[in-house]
């Protein structure tokens, strides 16, 4: 039998390490009152019906008129107290005559005979049984206030700790700005818990991480900007050389440095977070079709349905332009895109997208298998696509081949 997801929290765990305790702690409080109570009742029950008997046995062997409760031979006497006052020795024991509790206590009469006093066990019945009540009301009363107060306790404990995963997963989601601020953190004069520590150290790794992305985003910009003007002037140089292959391989290379020069420069803008959006009302369909046209590939456009969105145009077509790339550069043909409503497929039909891809996106300057490039064209698409509010996926299909399925808004 499957638990349900709750009963693994801590709160649960804990609320029934809270209730099996009390109710130890109770059974073994009112263990010990019920066997002390009981024990002195009986213990008193029992020296009146001896006392009783003693009178009673004075009487008898003086030939004096017995007490009202003392009898010889009596009926309902209990068998055991009986043969006990036989073998010449003195006892007690509690029975039930007609439903109404008695205690008894008996004696030799004579050599055949005994002689037995029962005294009324009604009021230290009561006695124990309203014990027992109020036993059973106060532990119940007791476990449900320590749950209550418990349950307070461990619930304003759990939720911190729900509000530190909860920060902890918008960090891993890219949010650096995101912190715990758990006041005991701020307050040195305050208790600090384990939670506390946790929220601490959480808040710490959150602003060095920040740091050092924000570093790496300024070497980056610093980088592409510095490249930029001497680039330019290399391509213009490249442009002077005489004709030949030579001159052929030089502006090749150099447009691919200008290539990559302007991809950092895009990445360094997205990272700052300031992009706008300058939103028209675009065909999907059409616009895809324009950008395979301007791809300059041989990618089959399929329409399932065509809508009308209101997107950036210049950045839907830098995404769309970015997965035809790279499935034919990384993949293996046919590529097909399809445009089903405002989901838009490009695959492939190579050896599919690398796991760390799949997992956690794509990663700039990180490839595996010996593939060409930076990985800059799926992390310049991914970050194209937040800014437009777009989801874009990754996956690789069960049949072969990579999938990156672009969902508008």
């Amino acid at each position: 039998m499957r638990l349900p997801h709750w009963a693994g929290t801590l709160a649960a765990k804990s609320a029934a390490f809270i209730t099996v305790m009390c109710c130890a702690l109770a059974a073994l409080l009112g263990v010990l009152v019920h066997v002390s109570v009981t024990d002195q009742t009986v213990a008193q029950a029992r020296d009146q019906a001896l006392s009783r008997l003693a009178e009673a046995t004075g009487d008898f062997e003086a030939g004096d008129t017995l007490v009202p409760e003392a009898r010889v031979d009596p009926r309902g006497l209990p068998s055991p107290l009986r043969a006990l006052a036989l073998a010449g020795r003195r006892g007690t024991m509690v029975s039930e005559d007609d439903g109404r509790p008695l205690m008894w206590a008996a004696g030799p009469a004579d050599r055949d005979r005994v002689l037995a006093v029962a005294v009324d066990y009604s009021q230290q019945a009561r006695t124990i049984a309203a014990l027992d009540r109020s036993i059973l009301w106060s532990s119940a009363l007791a476990i449900g206030a320590t749950l209550l107060v418990g349950a307070f306790a461990v619930t304003r404990v759990t939720r911190r700790l729900h509000g530190t995963a909860q920060v902890a997963r918008r960090i891993s989601a890219g949010d650096l700005d995101a912190r715990v601020d758990d006041p005991r953190t701020k307050d040195p004069t305050r208790p600090q818990d384990e939670v506390a520590a946790v929220a601490a150290a959480l808040d710490g790794m959150a602003a060095s991480l920040q740091g050092k992305l924000l570093s790496e985003q300024r070497f980056t910009a610093d980088v592409a900007h510095e490249l930029r003007t001497p680039l330019t002037g290399l391509h213009a140089a490249a442009e002077l050389l005489p004709p030949g292959r030579p001159t052929e391989l030089v502006r090749d290379r150099v447009a691919a440095l200008r290539t990559l020069t302007e991809d950092l420069l895009e990445i360094s803008r997205l990272d700052t977070g300031r992009e706008r959006l300058e939103t028209d009302a675009e065909a999907l369909g059409a616009l895809a079709e324009r950008v395979v046209q301007a791809s300059g590939t041989e990618t089959e456009v399929k329409v399932v349905r065509d809508v009308w969105v209101e997107t950036d145009r210049r950045r839907l077509e830098r995404v769309l332009g970015n997965l035809v790339a790279n499935a034919h550069r990384h993949g293996r043909g046919p590529v097909v895109l399809t445009v089903e409503g405002k989901e838009v497929t490009v695959r492939d039909r190579g050896d599919g997208f690398p796991e760390y891809l799949v997992a956690h996106g794509p990663q700039r300057f990180r490839t595996e298998g010996g593939s060409k490039g930076h990985g800059l064209g799926l992390t310049i698409a991914a970050g194209q696509a937040e800014v437009l509010g777009a989801r874009l996926s990754f996956a690789n299909a069960l049949d072969g081949g990579a999938v990156a399925v672009l969902t508008l808004p």
